[in-house]
This record gives structure tokens, C-alpha cells and sequence, in this order.
């Protein structure tokens, strides 16, 4: 937003807030509260430390460069956030990143180390080292990051992740297939395991090696999550030989939730198949017919439309059980996820509750 745009926002003229920002002009308290709604922020968070993270990037990027979508997007998750850790809601789970912190995890230089770090990922959230993750965005939780989900449509990052003081949030832009979605939350992730400030992913799986090699490598990592070693290579051969190449990767592409391109990467960077195959395997659509010839499940849409992490709600519920927010800002913070009949009924005090608020 520009000066000349909040200045009309908020009734004054672009020389004003000129003056605001540059600390010349005070501001009343009745105008800070416009800006904050024209920002669509909350009124406190002016008077708040703003997270290192956030400070970094606005600073490297310049005064005179307007966010993105994603970006603008991001801060907020990431300032509503806090805003509920500061309350000190257990809920919210973002302990379970000191566990990141204990392991010193270094930047992956070479495509082991890159697979080293998928299965360090793996053990960090309890995952067995070869079985499909069936909610990415839950499994992540249990590392302290919290993946928000909008459609910011096709025009935009796929991804974006921020850093904490204490853990971290993503966002996935829901506008692609659910395969995409998960590839780019699982690149992110390996953002945030190696305490990456803040990051903007425009195009996920399209890094070159030779000019991004730390990007490609965090592409090598997402699909080594998503699609393990060992349990590709024996899945590939046996499926092959059962039910020929084309059934393979349309039942092996079902069970670990990724696209044909991602399955055709994958099998490329470990050798195991030839370079026909490989693209064939990127050409290959699951049809209905497949469907019930293979008797594949019916996938769970994760990351669909807008959607808040697990904990996150948990921890806005708990808030609204305890009255320490109002239902209208519950309803805000969950991004109308939820509608007014499903927020949890406010427990009913007993006198002698009441009157420690009056006495």
C-alpha cells in the first residue's frame, strides 16, 4: 500500500502520512486506529517488537518495495501467531521446535547430505523412514511449524515461510494441485529446518544446479521426504514387474501423494529407471478408470482452499473457552474456516468465579 493510497484510506493527505512515517507529525490515537484497520492489522502491533525475521527482509528489500500478495500474507499469519503465543497457550505446540534448534542442521551442499537431512526430517517428526506422510501439514507440526494454506491464485509464489521467535509458519498458495502443494510445503520445510529467516519459493522444483545449487538441493530434500529411497526403489520394481510402468506410477503416485512430475524426478535421481521411462511417467494422467481398476483411495484434498494448522485452532478454541477473545476475533483469526454455531460454548461460572472479577 502507498502513502497516497492509505492517506485516502484514512482521510489524510499523502504529505501527512509522509510526515507519520518519517516521525516529523504525531499521530493521535483515533488515527492509529485507522491505519491499523485500512492495514488490516491489530492496533497493538504498533506498539510491538517486530519479529527479527520480518525486520531482515523489509530491510534488505527497501523502503520503496511494495510487498507481494504472499508477503503481506505471511506477516499477518506470522503477527497472529505470536499474537496467540503470547498468551501462553500450550495449544499452539510451538515448543516442538526446540527440538530443531538441539540438532545444529546446516545447509545441505551436496545431494546426500540433502537426502541425510530428508531422513533427519523424518525422524524429527516421528515419521517411519518409508512410509507415505499422509498429512505433510500435520507431520510438520510436530517440528513447531505451522503451514497456513489460501489460494493467492496462479500469478503468485507457490510458497513462503518465516521464521519465529519461536518456531515458524509457512504459507502454501492452495491455487495448485494437491501434489504441488505438498512438494512446496515439504521445500519449505527444509527452509525452516535450516533457520532460512524468510523465504519467498516462486517456483519450487525448478531450480537449476548450477545457479541456485542451496535451492536445488532443498528441491532434492522435498522429494526425498515425500518419496524415501528405499521404499521407492523396491515399490518401483516390484509394481513394475506386477502391473507394467504406466499402473506403477499412477499406484505409487496415489500412495505418496505427489504429482507424475515429482515421481519422475525422483526416479530419475536415483537411477531407477531409463530416460524413456521418465517421461513417459511425466505424461501419465490417473483417469476414473484407474480409480477403480487399481482401487486407489479417494485422496484428502490437504491444504485445500484456505485452512489453519491443527494446533492453531486448538489454540484459538481454548481462547474462546477461557474468554480471553472475543468469537468475532476467533472467527477472524480462523480465516472463516469456522462459522459462529461452531465455535464451543462459553462455560457458564459459578458465583463465586464472578465475583473475583468484581470484588
Amino acid at each position: 500500500m502507498s502513502q497516497d493510497q492509505l492517506g485516502r484510506a484514512i482521510g489524510l493527505d499523502r504529505t501527512v502520512v509522509n510526515k507519520i512515517e518519517g516521525g516529523v507529525r504525531k499521530v493521535s490515537a483515533l488515527e492509529l486506529a485507522d491505519i491499523a484497520a485500512a492495514t488490516a492489522v491489530r492496533m497493538s502491533i504498533f506498539f510491538e517488537e517486530p519479529l527479527p525475521s520480518l525486520v531482515s527482509h523489509r530491510s534488505s528489500q527497501g523502503l520503496d518495495v511494495a510487498d507481494s500478495q504472499i508477503d503481506a500474507m505471511l506477516a499477518k499469519f506470522a503477527d497472529e501467531v505470536e499474537f496467540i503465543a503470547s498468551l501462553g497457550v500450550d495449544e499452539l505446540g510451538l515448543d516442538a521446535a526446540d527440538a530443531v534448534v538441539r540438532a545444529r542442521i546446516t545447509p545441505p551442499s551436496t545431494n546426500a547430505e540433502a537426502e541425510a537431512l530428508a531422513a533427519t526430517a523424518r525422524e524429527l517428526m516421528g515419521q517411519s523412514v518409508d512410509e507415505p506422510i499422509s498429512r505433510l501439514s500435520d507431520s510438520v507440526t510436530r517440528v513447531g511449524l505451522l503451514a497456513f494454506s489460501r489460494d493467492l491464485g496462479n500469478d503468485t509464489a507457490d510458497a513462503g515461510t518465516i521464521l519465529l521467535r519461536r518456531g515458524g509458519v509457512t504459507l502454501v498458495n492452495s491455487h495448485m494441485k494437491v501434489g504441488r502443494r505438498r512438494l512446496a510445503l515439504a521445500h519449505d520445510l527444509g527452509h525452516y529446518l535450516v533457520a532460512d529467516d524468510y523465504v519467498i519459493d516462486w517456483r519450487v522444483a525448478g531450480h537449476p544446479d548450477q545457479s541456485v545449487p542451496t535451492e536445488s538441493r532443498l528441491d532434492r530434500f522435498a522429494r526425498a521426504l515425500l518419496l524415501p529411497e528405499t521404499a521407492l526403489a523396491r515399490r518401483w520394481s516390484d509394481s513394475v514387474e506386477r502391473v507394467g510402468a504406466r499402473s506403477a506410477a499412477i499406484l505409487l503416485a496415489s500412495d505418496f501423494r505427489v504429482d507424475m512430475a515429482t515421481l519422475a524426478t525422483r526416479l530419475k535421481d536415483l537411477g531407477l529407471t531409463d530416460g524413456d521411462t521418465v517421461a513417459a511417467v511425466r505424461s501419465y494422467r490417473t483417469t476414473k478408470t484407474d480409480i477403480v481398476d487399481l482401487n486407489l483411495n479417494s485422496p484428502v484434498d490437504e491444504l485445500d482452499g484456505t485452512t489453519v494448522p491443527r494446533p492453531f485452532e486448538r489454540a484459538v478454541l481454548r481462547l474462546v473457552r477461557d474468554e480471553r477473545i472475543s468469537r468475532a476475533r476467533a472467527l477472524d483469526l480462523l480465516q472463516s474456516t469456522f462459522d459462529e454455531a461452531d465455535l464451543p460454548d462459553v462455560r457458564e461460572r459459578r458465583p463465586d468465579e464472578i465475583w473475583k472479577y468484581v470484588s
